[in-house]
């Protein structure tokens, strides 16, 4: 009467009814695409940047 199928089949089921995903569409997400990029451009600015500043003292 009050059967539920466990947590990992149901998760299981869903995840078969998903189409696949699309070759070369790494993000289904845009807001998780854009945190990324932007981390990822801060990184590289800041090694840029500290680069920068260790030349100019030396």
């Amino acid at each position: 009467m009050f059967y539920r199928k466990p947590l990992e089949e149901r998760i299981a089921d869903r995840v078969a009814k998903r189409r696949p995903l699309e070759e070369g569409k790494t993000f289904e997400h845009g807001p998780a695409k854009f945190v990324f990029l932007s981390l990822i451009v801060a990184v590289v600015l800041m090694h840029v940047v500290g680069v920068a500043i260790v030349m100019a003292f030396t």
